[in-house]
């Protein structure tokens, strides 16, 4: 209990430390997450949640295909000049929607599921198409707590 009270508290001071978000920057993630949206649902997954949000942090799709749960994290940038959109998925993060994922699945009663965490990169030039890399399995459960994937 201390250590959940701990992390929340951890979490939230990193929140307070971050500069807030435009919202062209907001708009431009939402865009960037719907083109992800399409771009699973197009291939068969079946979209159970967008942008979860708990106190924790936020889970950007949760999706289901082939009896897996599926939670994807959507990182869209216009190039590549801070590094690869998938390089924003540090260590700090999976660890972060390790715990989301597993708050998710046991508010569900799914526990006993398959799950697996999933990264669509996103590169949207200012003026062009994006170029969409979507990273099966991208990282295992990171952190504390137990998730089988």
């Amino acid at each position: 209990m201390l250590g959940n009270v701990l992390r929340w508290l951890r979490d939230w001071l990193e929140r307070l430390r971050r500069p807030p978000q435009s919202s062209a920057l907001r708009a431009f993630g939402n865009r960037g997450e719907r083109a992800a949206e399409a771009y699973l649902t197009a291939r068969g997954y079946k979209i159970l949640a967008r942008q979860h949000r708990t106190a924790m942090g936020e889970v950007d799709l949760i999706a289901f295909i082939d009896q897996t749960v599926v939670f994807v994290e959507v990182k869209t940038r216009e190039s590549t000049a801070a590094g690869h959109p998938v390089e924003a998925v540090d260590r700090r993060k999976q660890a972060q929607l390790t715990r989301l994922a597993l708050a998710w699945l046991k508010r569900h009663n799914w526990l006993e599921r398959r799950a697996r965490f999933d990264v669509v990169a996103i590169l949207w030039p200012a003026t062009g198409e994006p170029e969409i890399r979507h990273y099966i399995n991208a990282f295992e459960p990171t952190g504390e707590g137990q998730m089988f994937s």
